[in-house]
């Protein structure tokens, strides 16, 4: 049995637990990791980030026949079947939990725009690392709005999906979540990278070159023990768009940006800086990915890393010690970087794939001495959010 087949048994044992009966039916959606572009989107800029082979999957079946009103129900198999219910024809309001929070904002945000949802039940299981910064809350609200469309006969396209699963998290989970992450696990493509416009959610595949492997590395650090705040950095971004006249950074380029600073705070031009230049990345990142051009990865990687530690300053210092001993291993066969929020979280390493021991090797050097152990894994480019054929 391989991964997704005990993730099903796990999804099908739980609504059997929940509800004393089988689900009719499965989707999935994917976590993803981003290859570059991090923390643009809000800013409305572009992307490079692909699915991964570790995943949100829903069982869902009919409702309650019992049931006096329309329902929705649900069951968290990873949190010791957890369950929550609510009505579908009454006002959906919050409740104090995160994960009911990702259902009941989805099943809102559905209703709001118009569409009828039908009552069901519906049980959760997922891989996808919680608090790791591969997007398993985006992976939940994915499999959550796909669900919806499935059983209520929507048909939503991939776009639809991600923002709906996005609107539950910030009207509902109170996550100022990144469309790249939504998108990533709605519309990705296996093999492949999705290059994403943030602006128009325009998006293309670009092949990722059969000579890389696709490795991320827990740094063992958490975001929450550290206090950092992102949202500080996305403010200054914003303060900077403003001075500029610009609708948003991606509307400006490095050249006018250091030539209209006079007026703006240093952290304030800082991460307007970071925010610029990796736009300006993701294209020769596109073409190395598809090239499978290690040495172009190699820089491209440790020019993004240095941004994200220095002008948007987001990094640690076991990151960055870190990413210098993994890049040093290395050397032209591939990049690394941080990834995702920042302050903790985990690596992306992109290189050939007979680097992977040097990885390794760079990993255990690390850990010889450092207070929380980081771990390698190697993930495969997937597929987005789809129904699952159970044979």
């Amino acid at each position: 049995m391989d991964r997704r087949e005990r993730l099903i048994a796990r999804a099908r044992q739980g609504f059997r637990l929940a509800y004393g009966t089988e689900p009719s039916r499965f989707v999935a959606a994917p976590g993803r990791v981003n290859l570059i572009g991090d923390h643009v989107d809000s800013n409305g800029g572009y992307t490079l980030t692909c699915a991964i082979d570790r995943e949100a999957i829903v069982a869902f079946g009919p409702a309650n026949p019992d049931d006096k009103h329309p329902m929705v129900e649900a069951a968290a198999i990873d949190m010791g079947i957890a369950r929550d219910s609510f009505a579908i024809n009454t006002p959906i309001e919050p409740s104090q939990n995160n994960w009911q929070n990702h259902v009941r904002g989805v099943v809102h945000m559905l209703v709001r725009k118009g569409h009828q949802i039908k009552p069901m039940r519906i049980a959760i299981a997922g891989d996808v690392p919680i608090g790791a910064g591969l997007a398993s809350s985006a992976a939940f609200g994915v499999a959550v709005a796909l669900t919806c469309s499935e059983y209520s006969g929507l048909n939503l396209a991939p776009e639809t999906l991600a923002q709906i699963a996005q609107a539950a998290e910030q009207g509902f989970v109170g996550i100022s979540g990144e469309i790249t992450d939504q998108m990533a696990a709605a519309a990705s493509t296996a093999g492949h990278a999705l290059l994403l416009d943030c602006r128009s959610l325009q998006h293309m595949p670009i092949p990722i070159h059969r000579s890389l492997a696709i490795t991320v590395i827990d740094t063992g650090l958490r975001r929450d023990l550290t206090g950092g705040d992102v949202q500080e950095r996305l403010a200054q971004c914003a303060a900077a768009a403003h001075h500029y006249g610009v609708k948003a950074l991606r509307d400006l380029d490095l050249a006018s940006l250091e030539r209209g600073r006079a007026g703006l705070a240093d952290a304030q031009v800082a991460c307007a800086r970071h925010i610029v230049t990796d736009i300006a990345r993701v294209e020769p990142m596109a073409v190395a990915v598809a090239q499978g051009d290690t040495a172009a990865l190699a820089d491209v990687m440790a020019e993004s890393h240095r941004s994200l530690a220095t002008d948007f300053a987001i990094s640690l210092p076991p990151i960055d010690r870190l990413v210098g001993l993994v890049a040093e291993g290395l050397g032209t066969s591939g990049g690394v970087r941080l990834m995702g929020a920042g302050f903790g979280g985990c690596l992306i390493a992109l290189a050939d794939r007979a680097a992977s021991p040097a990885i390794d090797d760079a990993v255990a050097r690390y850990n010889a001495s450092a207070d929380w152990p980081a771990r390698a894994e190697s993930l495969v480019a997937s597929n987005g959010a789809a129904p699952i054929a159970i044979r």
